[in-house]
């Protein structure tokens, strides 16, 4: 049972307001400013740093890459100072559905693995930081960056409990669930052996 210690308006706004700030589709809007083009028109149409990089522009992949995992981040911290745990895990969650189904999109989002370890590092920086350390490493081992994701959103709720943060483990699940929902052509591809390594054209 979530740890929720404020009123059912508050719940809502902070619900409300996470989501909104989730749904801001970073990718697109910074491949717009950059003349990058539409997102959708490229590589897997996807609105997430992968794909920017696929435009070519490296610096535009990263500051998605940051303001994806800083929107997250910023919902769950901002909630948390004034509202406390509870109120930090509803916005966590929140704006990690916005990412992945923002109305401004037709609810058609990204897969959100930013925006997933932006919130982990917010919600317990160890555990997110486990989380990222997991990604790297499988990255490094086996070269291809939708299994490193999967690999670690699945770790998420191992790094929440070894780290004391129990109460966050089942909005962990549900993210991950989602993650992998989200990566299910990418598993399919991973399965035949034609998911793109890291580094290939």
């Amino acid at each position: 049972m979530l740890p929720i210690d404020f009123s059912p308006t508050t719940i809502i706004a902070v619900a409300s307001l996470s989501y909104l700030l989730g749904a801001i589709p970073f990718g697109m809007v910074l491949a717009h400013i950059m003349g990058l083009g539409n997102l959708r028109d490229i590589g897997s149409g996807n609105i997430g740093a992968t794909n920017v990089l696929r435009t070519g522009n490296k610096f535009a992949a990263f500051l998605t890459l940051v303001f994806d995992a800083g929107k997250g981040a910023t919902a769950v911290l901002i909630a948390s100072h004034f509202f406390g745990n509870g109120a930090a895990l509803v916005a966590g969650l929140f704006a990690f559905l916005g990412h992945l189904y923002p109305v401004w999109l037709n609810f058609k989002g990204g897969k959100g693995v930013a925006t997933f370890l932006g919130i982990m590092l917010a919600l317990n920086f160890w555990a997110g930081f486990a989380a990222c350390m997991t990604w790297l490493a499988t990255a490094i081992i086996i070269r291809i960056s939708s299994a490193s994701a999967l690999v670690a959103a699945a770790l998420s709720p191992v790094w929440l409990y070894v780290f004391g943060h129990q109460s966050a483990i089942i909005i962990a699940v549900i993210m991950a669930l989602l993650i992998w929902r989200k990566h299910s052509a990418n598993i399919t591809r991973i399965k035949d052996g034609t998911e793109p390594k890291i580094g290939s054209k």
